[in-house]
């Protein structure tokens, strides 16, 4: 949409196009927020069977290496994703509101579809998915690698330092979901 004076750009129009922007950001991490899941369970399945092929229990210490950066990308997503939701709420959808003496909710949308019947059950569910994903899986690798014959204590040590990375990532997830 080309400008051709200042007098065509307005407070509304300014609004709108940022709203379009947001959404398209949005949309933009939700599609790479949801493939991580599908990337980090193909990326275990994938060390879990190079290790059962080569036989070395040290190769599952990746899968925690491998879900710890997949996760927090995924959390990240998922935080920028629920901020831009916010910031529409609470922003900028009153904010056009008032400019354009709107009755009812601008971008209804954006607080309708969090009072549909049963998002609290799906959110629950999707966090349940979320930590047997990036919690449950790599723990599974750690715990068969701790109980493999061939264990070093170096290895050992850095398994430890996932494992509390792996519950505060958890945590993470526990705390955000209800957004």
């Amino acid at each position: 949409m080309a400008v051709t004076s200042m007098d065509d750009v307005t407070e509304s129009k300014v609004l709108l196009a940022e709203y379009d922007r947001l959404k398209e950001e949005q949309k933009t991490r939700i599609g790479f927020r949801d493939n991580l899941l599908y990337f980090t369970l193909a990326a275990v399945t994938a060390v879990v069977a190079v290790t059962v092929h080569s036989g070395q229990s040290r190769l599952l210490l990746s899968a925690p290496a491998i879900c710890l950066i997949l996760g927090w990308t995924y959390l990240v997503n998922d935080e920028k994703i629920s901020a831009i939701g916010c910031y529409v709420r609470d922003r900028l959808g009153p904010r056009l509101g008032e400019l354009t003496s709107a009755h009812g909710a601008v971008f209804g949308w954006e607080v309708y579809h969090r009072n549909v019947a049963g998002r609290t059950v799906r959110k629950r569910f999707q966090t349940a998915v979320d930590l047997f994903t990036y919690l449950v899986l790599p723990m599974v690798c750690t715990t068969a690698f701790w109980c493999s014959p061939f264990i070093q204590p170096l290895l050992v040590f850095a398994s430890l330092g996932q494992t509390l990375a792996l519950a505060v990532l958890g945590w993470q997830f526990l705390r955000r979901k209800e957004r």
